[in-house]
């Protein structure tokens, strides 16, 4: 890895993420759900914020912005269609678009589902993406404001990307989604051993994240739309395609 990655806890349940790049003293800050602990971390280590990049405007993701940008000044980046609900932006993005930070070439990714306007960052020399709550470790983001199709799209639009990809998503929901996979497929060979080695980290109070994408491909119910063990676990018919498989398994996550 060319940088430094720093996974930092806020709230209850979610994670900013810190990316330092020694060569050039550039340190990005993903998402910021509360100051404190964000600035505290980055003293810690004798970081200060030079990039600030938001994935989508829910209050557990931005509320601690303002007061990061202010005291480092850092240079907030986020959606453009989004900027109405965004902490004031420096730079506004969309899909497609490329940001040079640090020696990184960050590629923008749209990532609407969980909500429109969502975007995702991947760094290819780190090989790291963060994914907000669009990609989800072992699971995916409700659908607050997308269609499943949205979705849908924004999951293969990662699932393009280098198998060893660490997917840094925004939450410690990882036991959670893997007891809903468990409860389609309870006797998984792959699903039994994710599950045994994500009690072991919370038992030590590591966190789960990140993941790899291969590791995601091969348990993520989200991103196994073509297995046909899976589609049999939701009573579907074999020939369902991998857009009515996805639907099916995030209808019975909401209600799980």
């Amino acid at each position: 890895m060319t940088v430094e990655l720093l996974i930092i806890p806020c709230l209850a349940d979610n994670y900013a993420y810190a990316v330092h790049d020694a060569a050039t003293g550039t340190t990005t800050i993903v998402d910021v759900p509360e100051a404190g602990p964000v600035v505290q971390a980055l003293a810690d280590r004798g970081w200060k914020a030079s990039h600030i990049l938001l994935t989508h405007h829910h209050s557990d993701h931005i509320d601690g912005v303002k007061a990061l940008a202010a005291m480092s000044g850092a240079r907030v980046i986020g959606a453009g269609a989004d900027a109405h609900r965004l902490p004031p932006l420096s730079q506004e993005v969309s899909g497609g678009d490329v940001l040079h930070i640090g020696m990184e070439s960050v590629e923008v990714i749209e990532a609407t589902g969980h909500t429109v306007g969502h975007l995702a960052y991947y760094f290819p020399q780190a090989g790291l993406l963060f994914s907000g709550d669009s990609l989800m470790s072992w699971g995916c983001g409700r659908l607050f404001e997308g269609s499943p199709s949205q979705m849908f799209d924004t999951l293969a639009r990662f699932m393009a990307l280098p198998d060893e990809t660490l997917v840094c998503s925004g939450h410690e929901y990882t036991t959670a989604n893997g007891r809903f996979a468990l409860s389609l497929e309870p006797e998984h060979p792959a699903l039994l051993a994710r599950m045994a080695e994500v009690e072991a980290l919370r038992a030590e109070g590591r966190p789960t994240v990140p993941a790899t994408l291969k590791l995601e491909k091969a348990t993520n119910p989200f991103l196994r739309g073509h297995d046909k063990g899976l589609r049999a676990a939701l009573g579907l018919r074999p020939d369902a395609s991998a857009l009515a498989t996805f639907t099916e398994a995030r209808i019975r996550k909401d209600s799980f």
